[in-house]
């Protein structure tokens, strides 16, 4: 089996590997910029996605990898599992029907709420008991998850229309535009920048570069928060002003 997954903070990465580690000790994991993960797809009939939903819709990067390889879902079996900061109607949904237009058949799909990984808005903050507690959740909701698969009872979290038209009305009309470009608003304060390149190293577009010994954003953000989290300085905020928290899900592992 094979795990594809595309992460921010380490939260969709954790829940596919526990997944997986439940339903198939002899799996494959790979995150979508690895280059050999094509080769992988070819050789996997049976696949599972997992994902941060982004106002309950699919982030750019990962929208973009189903688009231009459109044709390798033919006929794969796909179970999708989603991650969120808090309720998104159809956040295991809007990516299966993206996978299905290409020909996939979507077996079905898990809602995990993880740890929000925007760290530079206060209001979005929970605390490090709070933020423990919705990881053990999580991972006893993937175990239970599994072992209804192991007796082929899928579930269908996200899949059906009520769940759309609940992820449409309180997500996308609002603020689905902001997953249908790559954004330009990611900010570096040069005056606090070290020049490390940690951020570069961890930018999953390519958006940042070094120029002289301080790093510059472009116009790729995709708004997966690597970079604002791991900057050692706090230099670097995208829908906030001032980074609040910085966070990992090997923070909350227990």
């Amino acid at each position: 089996m094979l795990g594809i997954y595309f992460s921010g903070t380490g939260n969709s990465r954790y829940a596919l590997e526990v997944f997986l580690k439940e339903l198939d000790e002899d799996f494959a994991l790979f995150a979508i910029e690895e280059e050999n993960l094509i080769e992988q797809i070819n050789n996997h009939d049976e696949i599972v996605f997992s994902y941060p939903v982004q106002y309950s819709d699919v982030p750019k990067i990962l929208r973009d990898f189903i688009h231009n390889n459109s044709k390798l879902w033919q006929e794969k079996r796909i179970f999708v599992i989603a991650t969120m900061a808090m309720f998104s109607g159809d956040g295991a949904g809007v990516l299966g029907r993206l996978l299905k237009k290409y020909g996939a058949q979507i077996t079905g799909g898990l809602h995990l709420i993880m740890p929000d990984s925007i760290a530079d808005e206060k209001v979005l903050k929970r605390s490090y008991e709070k933020n423990s507690q919705l990881v053990a959740k999580a991972k006893a909701k993937i175990v239970k998850a599994v072992a209804d698969i192991k007796v082929s009872r899928y579930p269908k979290e996200g899949l059906g229309t009520f769940s759309r038209l609940a992820g449409f009305i309180t997500q996308r009309l609002w603020f689905g535009h902001r997953t249908k470009a790559y954004s330009n608003k990611l900010k570096i304060d040069t005056d606090k920048c070290i020049g490390c390149s940690k951020c570069v190293k961890l930018c999953p577009t390519e958006n940042i570069a070094m120029e002289g010994k301080k790093a510059k954003a472009g116009d790729r953000c995709t708004v997966c928060y690597r970079c604002v989290n791991a900057c050692p300085v706090q230099a670097i905020t995208l829908l906030g002003k001032k980074v609040v928290e910085q966070t990992s899900i090997e923070k909350y592992v227990k």
